[in-house]
């Protein structure tokens, strides 16, 4: 018999853990994020939450941060490697993960930086690609990559 895949729901129960990280919101995020389940990851901000995706401007609310998630984040997986927390000013609590996000087509080391709030809430997270710009250009498709020289070309 074939092993099976799990399903959202399934992937979404499974224990989650990064290393140096227990805040909840956290370790749910990415296993949301990973399930495919964006309204549950866009629920975890705050309403004036922000979200800073690589190359894009930020992204304020769960329910404009639910819609990017939907159009832009279908099969794309992370995989948090470790972190580390810190408490900043007025209960405060920054998280900087390490690790990799992969898509059907190439993965690229990735740092993720949170700020939640006193009630556990995202209210700012910055996706920040460690890859150099050459990097980042030789990883794309090749179909990619020829749309992009023929349009300097022309």
């Amino acid at each position: 018999m074939l092993p099976t895949q799990p399903s959202h729901a399934d992937t979404a129960k499974e224990e989650f853990t990064i290393e140096g990280i227990t805040e909840p919101t956290i370790l749910r995020y990415f296993q949301y994020l990973n399930a495919g389940q964006f309204e549950e990851t866009a629920a975890l901000f705050a309403a004036e939450g922000v979200m800073h995706p690589p190359f894009e401007s930020g992204i304020i609310g769960p329910d404009a941060i639910a819609n990017y998630l939907r159009q832009e984040a279908q099969n794309i997986k992370a995989y948090p490697r470790g972190g580390m927390v810190e408490t900043l000013e007025k209960g405060q609590i920054q998280v900087q993960v390490t690790g990799l996000a992969e898509t059907y087509w190439c993965g690229v080391n990735v740092i993720w930086l949170f700020i939640l709030n006193q009630l556990g809430k995202i209210i700012y997270t910055k996706i920040k690609l460690t890859a150099s710009p050459q990097e980042l250009l030789s990883i794309r498709p090749k179909t990619q990559q020829k749309l992009t020289t023929n349009n300097l070309l022309t």
